[in-house]
């Protein structure tokens, strides 16, 4: 029997934007994963959760802990205009959210959050993903009918010139309903709720947003502990970022901030 294909209909919102987002591979991506053990990390988040009614995760540690990595590398968090850098002048960090039962995706920037702690962060979060997973963002839903009106084929030239817009030419379109710099200067997902223990996850174009964290599943490992194997809670991050923005020297003091804070965050943001 000769292969037959027929078109998929009711498509989610995200789905519709990423058939639009990312062409053949000619980017300069960049992938890396970093292994952490997290057992002083998942007493810190104990504690947080008891001390201040709030379900402090891994995502919000991990959020942190690379808003305080760049904020070291601030070269980092720029965007590409017209062959030229500009920096970014605050630190702001965009956590992926599911809902529809993980059938679609969305998300929340939070500003300036080196300046936040885990728990306001967590707070934060979780009033937005409560909104979003109910229906009643009003930004999200204003995205979601615009999307759904445009016909698909119009989608990938609608973004492209919006990002165009505001990022080449800088104009500001929140008069429009359009979000300023919705991304800001790095994405977290966590791909360990869908039961994932690790991955790595594409840069999105119009984000302009240069480095992209996948927080995969925390797995039992056994790990050498001062001379002898030990089996510890181990944390598996993927990352992608742009080799325009980042180099492998770059990307090493990132990682080596940014696992320090994950490892033993007392140590650096004191007690939860």
């Amino acid at each position: 029997m000769v292969a037959r294909f027929s078109k998929i209909k009711n498509l989610s919102s995200w789905r519709k934007i990423s058939l639009h987002t990312w062409g053949n591979a000619s980017d300069p991506t960049v992938y890396g994963t970093i292994e952490i053990d997290v057992t002083r990390a998942l007493k810190w988040i104990a504690r947080a959760r008891e001390e201040h009614d709030v379900r402090v995760t891994i995502t919000h540690l991990v959020g942190k802990a690379i808003a305080l990595a760049i904020a070291e590398r601030p070269e980092v968090n720029a965007i590409i205009r017209f062959g030229r850098l500009y920096q970014r002048s605050t630190i702001d960090v965009f956590y992926q959210v599911a809902f529809e039962g993980g059938e679609n995706l969305s998300g929340a920037k939070v500003a300036e959050a080196d300046r936040k702690s885990v728990v306001e962060t967590a707070r934060e979060l979780e009033e937005r993903a409560a909104r979003v997973r109910a229906k009643k963002d009003k930004d999200l839903q204003k995205t979601t009918n615009v999307i759904d009106s445009i016909p698909e084929g119009w989608i990938g030239p609608m973004m492209r010139s919006i990002t165009w817009l505001t990022y080449d030419l800088g104009l500001d379109l929140r008069k429009l309903g359009l979000p300023y710099d919705q991304f800001g200067s790095v994405m977290v997902t966590n791909v360990g709720s869908f039961g994932l223990p690790a991955g790595f996850a594409p840069l999105v174009p119009f984000a302009r947003t240069p480095i992209l964290l996948t927080i995969g599943a925390i797995q039992d490992k056994p790990l050498a502990i001062d001379g002898r194997v030990e089996v510890r809670p181990v944390l598996s991050i993927g990352a992608t970022f742009d080799h325009r923005l980042l180099d492998g020297y770059q990307a090493g003091k990132l990682a080596a901030r940014f696992k320090q804070v994950v490892e033993d965050p007392e140590r650096t943001l004191g007690a939860p």
